[in-house]
C-alpha cells in the first residue's frame, strides 16, 4: 500500500483541526465575553522589575543600586528619584478547575451547573493572564505552560475533551511546580478540611502562593426545601430521604459555614485568599475579585 501523500495528511489533520475547533467556540468564546467585560477599567499586572519599558519613578531608597538613580529627574527637584521599569519575565500561574461528579449539580435547568460555572471562570481567567503576558497551565493535565493565543486555544481543548470529562477526586493532585508560581483552585471544595489542607500544604511547601474559589448551586448555600424530600448522590452515595427539610436546616447551615471558616483559614495560614461564587450571580463579580488576587500577588 503506497504511503499517504503530504495532501493527504494535510487534509486529515485540517479536518481534525475543525472537528476540535467545532467543540471550542461555546465555551471560549464565553470565557472571552466575560473576561473582556472585567478587562474594562483594570490596568495591567505591571510589576517592577529588569525589563525596558519605563514605569514610574519614586524616591530613593537605603539599599538601591545607585545605577537606578535617574540624575536627570533629580536634578529637577530636592529629592533623589530612582527609575522603575516593568518586569519583563512572564510568571507562570496554575490553574485547576474541579472535575468531580458532584460539580455536574444544579438546581434549576435554568442555572449552570457548578462545572459549567468553574470552567468559564477558568477559562476567562486564562484569557486575562495571556493578556497580561503571563505564562499559563493547566495543573495535571500533563502539558508544559505556554503564553499566547496557542496557549489559551490548547487549554481550551484540553477543557473540552470527552476523554477526561470527569476526575473522581475533588482535589488536585500534587506535582512539582516552580517556586514562586501561581495557583488557583476552582471547584465546590466540599472535600474534608485535612484533605484540602494536605493538598495546600504539598503546594506551599514549594513556595507556591494561591487562590481558592469555591463554586456552590444557590441551593446548596440555602437549603429552599421544604416537607420530605429524596436527596440523590453524584459519586455513588446512597439516596438520603428526609421527612422535614426545615428540621435540619439550621444544622446543615452550620456545617457549611464551619466548611467556609475552615477553607477561609487555610487560606490565611498558607498566605493564600479564598472566595465563594454562586452560580445565580453574575461570573464578572468572582472573574473580577480573583483578578485583583493575582494582580495583588504580582505586586
Amino acid at each position: 500500500m503506497a504511503a499517504p501523500t503530504l495532501g493527504a495528511n494535510t487534509l486529515r489533520a485540517q479536518q481534525r483541526a475543525e472537528g476540535l475547533a467545532a467543540t471550542l467556540p461555546p465555551l471560549l468564546v464565553a470565557a472571552e465575553r466575560v473576561a473582556a467585560t472585567v478587562a474594562q477599567g483594570v490596568h495591567g499586572r505591571r510589576r517592577v522589575g529588569l525589563g525596558e519599558t519605563f514605569w514610574q519613578f519614586r524616591r530613593y531608597q537605603p539599599g538601591d543600586s545607585p545605577q537606578m538613580i535617574d540624575w536627570r529627574q533629580s536634578g529637577k527637584t530636592q529629592p533623589v528619584f530612582v527609575r522603575e521599569n516593568e518586569w519583563e519575565a512572564a510568571q507562570t500561574v496554575w490553574l485547576w478547575r474541579d472535575r468531580s461528579p458532584s460539580m455536574d449539580y444544579r438546581s434549576d435547568k435554568e442555572l449552570p451547573t457548578k462545572r459549567e460555572r468553574a470552567d468559564l471562570l477558568t477559562l476567562a481567567a486564562a484569557v486575562l493572564l495571556v493578556r497580561g503576558g503571563e505564562r499559563i497551565g493547566l495543573l495535571n493535565s500533563g502539558v508544559r505552560p505556554d503564553h499566547g493565543k496557542f496557549a489559551l486555544n490548547r487549554m481550551a481543548g484540553l477543557m473540552t475533551d470527552p476523554r477526561a470529562a470527569h476526575d473522581p477526586d475533588g482535589l488536585p493532585k500534587p506535582e512539582p511546580l516552580p517556586r514562586h508560581a501561581q495557583v488557583v483552585l476552582i471547584g465546590d471544595l466540599l472535600s474534608p478540611l485535612p484533605d484540602i489542607h494536605a493538598t495546600v500544604s504539598a503546594l506551599t511547601g514549594r513556595g507556591v502562593r494561591g487562590h481558592m474559589l469555591q463554586v456552590l448551586d444557590p441551593a446548596e448555600e440555602t437549603l429552599p426545601y421544604d416537607g420530605r424530600v429524596e436527596f440523590e448522590g453524584f459519586e455513588g452515595e446512597e439516596e438520603l430521604l428526609v421527612p422535614r427539610v426545615e428540621a435540619i436546616r439550621q444544622t446543615y447551615l452550620e456545617r457549611l459555614r464551619t466548611q467556609q471558616d475552615g477553607l477561609a483559614a487555610l487560606a490565611r495560614a498558607a498566605g493564600w485568599t479564598f472566595a465563594v461564587h454562586r452560580t445565580d450571580r453574575p461570573p464578572q463579580s468572582a472573574l473580577l475579585g480573583l483578578w485583583g488576587a493575582l494582580a495583588r500577588e504580582a505586586v
